[in-house]
C-alpha cells in the first residue's frame, strides 16, 4: 500500500513541473517589445547615429546598458523606470559562435616610487659637547657637592664664624699684663727750712718708675686677681733727704670674690654660654643645610636618569615608527597599500618626534640642575660636559616601618635639635637674671709687702749742698738689690680684708628680665609641641609617599609586561592584515607609556627613600656622611 502512495506523489510533483514550465515559457514569450518616442525615457548611454549624419559624428552601436540581463532572441529586456510599448523595429540578430569581440583594457596605475626615510631629530643641545662625557655615580655627585656646593660653604662658614665669637668671648678670662714705665723730672721753688731746698731755693726730684701688673678673672666662680710689682728710683737734691737715689718697691696682691650674686653666673660667663648654645645651633643649621643639599642632589640625580632612559623610550618609539614607515613605503610601492597609510605614519612620526625633543629638553634642565648643585661657579669647564649616571634606581620590597621612622626623626632631626638648644638657652637666661635679683656681697683682699733703700746723703760744697745729721739704718743703706732684700723680707707689709655689699632696693630692670624669660620659655614649650607634630606629619607623609611608590612599581610593572605581550600579538595581526596601522600605533605608544610609568615610578620610588632619609635625619648616616662637631 505504501509503495502506490509513492508512486502517486512522484507522479503530482511531474505533473507540477511541466506546467510551471509551459506557464512561464508562454508569459515571457508575450512580453511586448519597447518603441522608442521622441520624450521617452531611456536608459543612459549614447544613441545610434542616423545614416544620413556627417562621418565626423558616427558614433558606436548602441549596447546593452549595465545591469540588464541577457535577454532570449526576439524578446525586449525590461529596463526599471521605462515603460516598454510594442514596436515593429526588428531586434538585433545575435553574433554566430566563434566571432572576436573586444576584451576591456587593463586599468592603468600611475608608479609609486619608494621614497626613503626622513633624517632623525636633531638632538644636539646648546652648550655641551659630545666628546666631554663624566660617568658619576650617586656617591659622587654627593660628594663634590659637598665639597663645592656654595649653600654647603655658606653654613660652613656660619659654624666658623660663630666659633670665633665664642673664642672673643672666652677671651674675658685671659691674663694681662700691663706695664707703664715713666719718667718724672720735677724742680720746685721751696720757701720752708724744712723742705731741703738748697741755695738756690729750689729742690729738684727725678723719679723713674717701672711698674708690671698681671690680673686675670676666674671663669669659676667670679672671682678675679691683680699682682701689681711697682718699682721707684727717686734722685733729689733736698738736704733733708737722708737717702739719695732711693730705690722703692712694692709688691701687692688682690683678690675679689663674689659671695652671692654673680657667683654662680655672671654677665661673662652668661654670654660665653649662651654662645656655646649658639655654636652647637649653627652646627645643627650646618647638618640641616647638608641634609637638605644632599637630598637636592638625590632628586636632581634621579631625575636626571629618569629623563635620559625616557628620551631612550622614546627614541625607541620612534625608531618603531621609523620602521613602520620603511614597511609601508615598501607596500606602497608594489601596490599593496594606498599612499593615504603614509600619511598616517608621517602623523604618527612627527608626534613621537615632538615626544622626543621634548624628552631632551628635560634632559638639559635635569642636567643643569644638577650641575648647580655640584659645581662651584660657571667658570668651571664641567657645564659643557654630558653627565650620564651609573646607578640605576633600586626598590626595596620591604615595607616602611612608620613606628621606627618617627623615633628617628624625634632623636634626629636638626630643626628639633635647634629648639632644644634654644629651650637650653632661655633656661641660662632665666638663671642669670634670677642671679641678678639677688644682693651683692663680694669679699676684697690685699696682700702687699714694701722695699726701700738708698745710697747715704754725701754733702757737696761745690753745689751748696748738705745732708741732714740723722743716720739712715744700715738695712736701707745700698742699691735696688738691698731694696728687693727688703721687699721679700715681708719686714713692712700690709694686708687688707673686707666685704663690698650691695643692695638693691627695687631692681625693676633684673626682675623685668627674668619676666620676660620666663614668659619666652613658655613659647618655647609650644614651638617645641609645634614643630614635633610638624616632624611626625613630614615623616608619616615620606613613609606614605615611599609605600605608594613601591606598590606604583609592582603595578607598572604588570602594566609594561603585559603591554608588551599586547604589542607582540598586535605585530603578528598586523603582519598577516588582520590589524590595521592605528591599531598597532596604539599599541607602541601604550607600550612606551608603560615603559614611562615603570620608570617614573621607579624614579619616585628612590626620591621618596631620600624624602624619608631627610625627613628622619638619617641622610647623612645613609650616605655615610661624617660631620665633625665644632670645637668649642
Amino acid at each position: 500500500m505504501s509503495i502506490l502512495v509513492s508512486r502517486n506523489h512522484v507522479n503530482r510533483l511531474l505533473c507540477c513541473a511541466l506546467f510551471i514550465a509551459a506557464t512561464a515559457g508562454a508569459s515571457w514569450a508575450q512580453v511586448p517589445v519597447a518603441s522608442p518616442t521622441p520624450n521617452a525615457a531611456t536608459p543612459p548611454g549614447p544613441e545610434t547615429q542616423s545614416p544620413t549624419a556627417p562621418p565626423a559624428t558616427q558614433q558606436p552601436a548602441p549596447q546593452t546598458p549595465p545591469a540588464v540581463p541577457p535577454t532570449a532572441p526576439g524578446v525586449q529586456p525590461v529596463v526599471p523606470g521605462v515603460t516598454n510599448t510594442p514596436s515593429q523595429t526588428p531586434l538585433p540578430t545575435p553574433m554566430p559562435e566563434g566571432s572576436i569581440t573586444d576584451e576591456p583594457a587593463a586599468p592603468l596605475f600611475p608608479t609609486v616610487e619608494q621614497r626613503p626615510l626622513p633624517p632623525l631629530p636633531n638632538l644636539t643641545r646648546l652648550g655641551v659637547t659630545s666628546d666631554n662625557t663624566i660617568a658619576l655615580s650617586l656617591n659622587d655627585a654627593i660628594k663634590r657637592a659637598l665639597q663645592n656646593n656654595n649653600d654647603i660653604e655658606v653654613a660652613r662658614d656660619d659654624v666658623r664664624y660663630a666659633e670665633t665669637q665664642l673664642r672673643s668671648l672666652e677671651g674675658v678670662y685671659d691674663p694681662i699684663f700691663s706695664i707703664t714705665p715713666q719718667y718724672d723730672k720735677r724742680i720746685t721753688p721751696q720757701t720752708s727750712i724744712f723742705s731741703g731746698a738748697t741755695s738756690t731755693g729750689t729742690t729738684s726730684q727725678t723719679v723713674y718708675t717701672l711698674s708690671p701688673t698681671v690680673s686675670k678673672a676666674f671663669s669659676y666662680g667670679g672671682g678675679q686677681y691683680a699682682l701689681s710689682f711697682a718699682n721707684t728710683k727717686t734722685v733729689t737734691n733736698a738736704t733733708s733727704s737722708t737717702l739719695n737715689p732711693i730705690f722703692a718697691s712694692n709688691l701687692a696682691l688682690s683678690f675679689t670674690q663674689p659671695l652671692w650674686r654673680n657667683r654662680s653666673i655672671d654677665s661673662n660667663r652668661h654670654q660665653i654660654r649662651v654662645q656655646k648654645k649658639r655654636l652647637e645651633q649653627s652646627d645643627a643649621d650646618f647638618r640641616q643645610r647638608t641634609i637638605n643639599v644632599i637630598s637636592q642632589v638625590q632628586s636632581a640625580y634621579w631625575d636626571l636618569a629618569f629623563a635620559l632612559r625616557d628620551q631612550q623610550i622614546q627614541m625607541a618609539n620612534l625608531n618603531l615608527t621609523r620602521e613602520n614607515l620603511r614597511v609601508v613605503e615598501a607596500q606602497i610601492s608594489v601596490g599593496v597599500k594606498a599612499p593615504l597609510e603614509r600619511a598616517e605614519v608621517l602623523t604618527e612620526m612627527a608626534t613621537r618626534e615632538s615626544a622626543l625633543l621634548t624628552a631632551t629638553q628635560t634632559v638639559s634642565t635635569a642636567e643643569n640642575n644638577l650641575k648647580q648643585l655640584m659645581l662651584k661657579d660657571t667658570t668651571s669647564p664641567e657645564w659643557s660636559a654630558q653627565i650620564t649616571p651609573t646607578d640605576t634606581p633600586v626598590v626595596d620590597v620591604n615595607p616602611v616601618n612608620l613606628n621606627d621612622a618617627i623615633s628617628e626623626a624625634r632623636k634626629n632631626r636638626p630643626d628639633l635639635q635647634r629648639l632644644r638648644i634654644q629651650r637650653e638657652i632661655n633656661d641660662l637666661d632665666v638663671q642669670y637674671f634670677k642671679n641678678q635679683t639677688k644682693p651683692q656681697f663680694d669679699l676684697q683682699t690685699t696682700l702687699a709687702t714694701t722695699g726701700l733703700a738708698g745710697a747715704r746723703c754725701i754733702p757737696d760744697p761745690t753745689v751748696g749742698k748738705t745732708c741732714p745729721a740723722a743716720t739712715p739704718p744700715a738695712n736701707l743703706v745700698g742699691g735696688y738689690g738691698q731694696d728687693l732684700n727688703n721687699l721679700f723680707g715681708f719686714s713692712t707689709r700690709n694686708v687688707s680684708v673686707g666685704v663690698a655689699i650691695q643692695i638693691p632696693l627695687r631692681n625693676q630692670t633684673a626682675k623685668a628680665n627674668l619676666a620676660g624669660a620666663r614668659i619666652q620659655r613658655e613659647q618655647l614649650e609650644a614651638s617645641m609641641r609645634s614643630q614635633e607634630q610638624v616632624a611626625e606629619v613630614d615623616v608619616r607623609n615620606a613613609a606614605q609617599a615611599v609605600e605608594s611608590a613601591r606598590l606604583r612599581v609592582v603595578t607598572a610593572r604588570t602594566a609594561r609586561e603585559n603591554a608588551e605581550v599586547q604589542l607582540q600579538g598586535e605585530q603578528r595581526l598586523y603582519a598577516v592584515g588582520r590589524s590595521t596601522t592605528f591599531l598597532l600605533f596604539q599599541r607602541e605608544n601604550a607600550l612606551a607609556n608603560a615603559r614611562d610609568q615603570e620608570l617614573r615610578a621607579e624614579t619616585d620610588y628612590n626620591k621618596a627613600r631620600s624624602s624619608l632619609q631627610r625627613a628622619t635625619s638619617t641622610t647623612l648616616r645613609a650616605n655615610n656622611v661624617i660631620v665633625d662637631s665644632p670645637t668649642p
